[in-house]
């Protein structure tokens, strides 16, 4: 493993994926026991997406996490589809990590909500009476966090979630990534946590694998800090960590 700062943000580099996850999970899972020796319940924040899965199967396998006492919610979710369908991100949640244990309660954006805009006001109420402890995301391969595509990101958003317009480098990510078959299938519209409700969290744990990421990963580190990128806030948070591996590490000298 290689570990080093750039600014605020402390970046670790492992072999391969599987020990990524392994260490992010026990990070997470250090923090979660420090945060639940001084309160009696904690609040998390979730992304879904393929590149989570090698930490989210570590963390769920670890025995000395409370979830009695976590309560949870996702970061981003799709306008349109039907509540069954498997891309949805409650779905991938509930499948990889809701039903894997036994969180004291779980927060859904509505899939199929009739109105999106009072859904992420809804929302936004929920995160407000639940303050975010701990989030643990991505980033996407146009330097996205959460569904804050650069054409929407916004570093000071006054709101704390909001209605977006996905970009096609978003959505061909999701058909690349085997999500959808063809890019008319992906939703052009989604709910997401802004950056700075995602920024409202204690600490923040960044797992990036893969080749498809490296483009990213080197803007997110070496790029202005800038909407065009939206990742690249990260560098200025406190207890931030991202997680690579060699492949998503490859462009970095």
């Amino acid at each position: 493993m290689k570990t080093f700062k750039k600014e605020n943000l402390t970046v670790k580099i492992f072999p391969n994926r599987d020990e990524m996850g392994l260490d992010a999970a026990k990070d997470v899972s250090k923090k979660i026991n420090e945060l639940l020796a001084n309160k009696d319940e904690l609040n998390m924040i979730f992304a879904a997406a393929p590149s989570q899965q090698d930490f989210m199967a570590h963390l769920t396998s670890d025995k000395s996490i409370d979830w009695t006492r976590i309560n949870a919610f996702h970061m981003d979710e799709y306008i349109g589809l039907d509540k069954s369908a498997p891309q949805a991100f409650g779905n991938f949640l509930k499948e990889r990590l809701f039903s894997k244990a036994p969180f004291k309660s779980i927060h859904y954006i509505d899939v199929e909500a009739v109105d999106p805009e009072k859904e992420a006001v809804r929302y936004a109420k929920l995160l407000e009476k639940y303050p975010v402890d701990i989030v643990c995301l991505g980033i996407g391969e146009n330097g996205h966090i959460a569904f804050n595509d650069p054409h929407v990101a916004d570093f000071n958003d006054p709101k704390r979630v909001k209605v977006v317009e996905l970009d096609t480098a978003c959505r061909t990510q999701q058909v690349n990534e085997g999500q959808f078959t063809q890019l008319n299938l992906v939703p052009t519209q989604a709910i997401t946590i802004t950056i700075p409700g995602l920024l409202k969290a204690d600490s923040m744990f960044c797992m990036v694998p893969a080749e498809n990421k490296a483009v990213a990963v080197e803007r997110t580190l070496n790029g202005e800090i800038n909407e065009e990128c939206p990742a690249s806030i990260l560098r200025t948070k406190e207890n931030a960590v991202l997680y690579l591996d060699k492949a998503s590490a490859s462009l970095l000298n």
